[in-house]
């Protein structure tokens, strides 16, 4: 058995945003010389999800595919945008203070409630079968780092593992 792995950056803004990553596996699979087996797409950010969907090639004025941006207002009506303390239980004093102490967070950095409930709902992974070297995608799919955080730009990590 056989396994290779790795990773790399992407930036994300104040506002869902969603990076076309199939290109940056595809890398990694050649890299890795193995040509069937399994491919895990992981985020390890508990606000982010990896997901496969359809290229839609219609985008918003703000550059989101048109489908992303009917899930975003799909998962808007199920979990609401964070705006203000007190909207969800999470967080509480006790994780501001918390946060604040030991991570040097500043306390409007925790409401991303609704970031948090939209990654759990899609998932953090996808598992792409990978036969003759190639993923299989599907006619039309791709697979898309979605980032939900809208209380700051930052720099994720998107982890690639692919066993034989």
């Amino acid at each position: 058995m056989a396994c290779y792995s790795e990773s790399f950056t992407v930036q994300s803004d104040r506002r869902p945003a969603f990076d076309d990553v199939t290109d940056q596996a595809k890398r990694a699979l050649e890299n890795s010389k193995i040509t069937n087996g399994l491919m895990a797409v992981f985020s390890q950010h508990t606000t982010c999800a990896v997901l496969i969907q359809e290229q839609s090639d219609d985008t918003t004025y703000w550059g989101t595919q048109f489908i992303l941006q009917d899930m975003v207002n799909g998962l808007e009506r199920l979990f609401p945008t964070c705006n203000h303390e007190g909207q969800y239980l999470h967080p509480g004093p006790k994780h501001i203070e918390i946060a604040g102490r030991e991570r040097n967070e500043e306390a409007n950095w925790s409401l991303n409630t609704d970031a948090h409930l939209r990654s759990v709902m899609l998932g953090r992974s996808v598992l792409v079968p990978v036969n003759d070297g190639k993923p299989e995608l599907g006619e039309f799919g791709r697979i898309y780092f979605a980032d939900f955080d809208q209380v700051r730009a930052r720099k994720r990590i998107v982890r690639v593992c692919i066993i034989s």
